[in-house]
């Protein structure tokens, strides 16, 4: 006896608007009709569903099902494999994902920067963590990675006076902490130069990478912390590298 929708969808364990759905992505075949306008699903009709249910357990999509094989047919082991390999990618993301999730648990890391970040996050203002998490969308993985050690190699005790600078800051204020900016961003100049010309490390185009980064700076910092900045930027270009020191002489054997 041939089944209504709701008996074959019942028997396949899915929905109504499943088998709707499989019939409108061309998964399954449209039945006949009776004379009341009524489908009337048959044997071939279940088998098939149950096929489309098998592949949607092991994570076929549903755009993949047809290649992947219909009733009657072998199963291609090209379209398997390509298949697999999304699904090893994606058990790999969700395993970093709760790697990372257990961490914050932990309290050994922080949601708010970079992955890769974490162990320099204690390092960073709330500003530059900010400005971190902007520049991972502007900048390719390089950068980031000589972005991470530009913070690694900064003094711990330069940002909070900078950070505390309110917007009606004198002029001789501004002067001195730009003077105290001055050399280290010198000598990150000089180790990254790149940072003068960064075109080649952009991930995004040039004109939404600049506007992208002016809305972010006058997002972030008021008028005299952007003034000082400014101000060290011009001291730095202006300024020669920190000499690099000569290594240490080795023990006589």
């Amino acid at each position: 006896m041939p089944w209504s929708t709701r008996e074959v969808a019942e028997l396949a364990g899915t929905t109504v608007n499943t088998v709707r759905h499989y019939h409108r992505a061309g998964l399954l075949e449209e039945p006949e009709r009776l004379s009341n306008g009524y489908k009337q699903y048959s044997a071939r009709h279940l088998v098939r569903l149950l096929q489309i249910r098998r592949l949607r357990d092991i994570g076929v999509p549903l755009v993949q099902i047809e290649a992947v094989g219909s009733s009657g047919g072998a199963t291609p082991a090209e379209a398997l494999l390509a298949i697999d390999a999304d699904l090893a990618a994606s058990i790999e993301r969700l395993q970093r994902a709760r790697a990372e999730i257990r961490a914050i648990l932990d309290g050994s890391t922080a949601t708010d920067v970079p992955a890769g970040f974490e162990d320099v996050a204690s390092r960073l203002t709330p500003s530059e963590r900010s400005l971190m998490l902007v520049y991972s969308q502007l900048y390719d993985e390089s950068a980031m990675t000589d972005l991470k050690h530009m913070v690694d190699a900064e003094p711990e005790d330069t940002d909070a006076e900078f950070e505390a600078l309110t917007a009606d800051a004198d002029d001789a204020t501004r002067q001195r902490i730009a003077e105290v900016f001055a050399p280290q961003l010198a000598q990150h100049l000089a180790d990254y130069p790149w940072l003068l010309e960064p075109t080649e490390h952009l991930s995004k185009s040039a004109p939404v990478t600049q506007q992208a980064f002016v809305e972010t700076y006058l997002e972030l910092y008021n008028e005299a912390q952007l003034d000082v900045l400014a101000r060290a930027a011009a001291l730095a270009v202006a300024l020669p590298p920190a000499p690099t020191p000569p290594p240490s002489p080795e023990p006589p054997a």
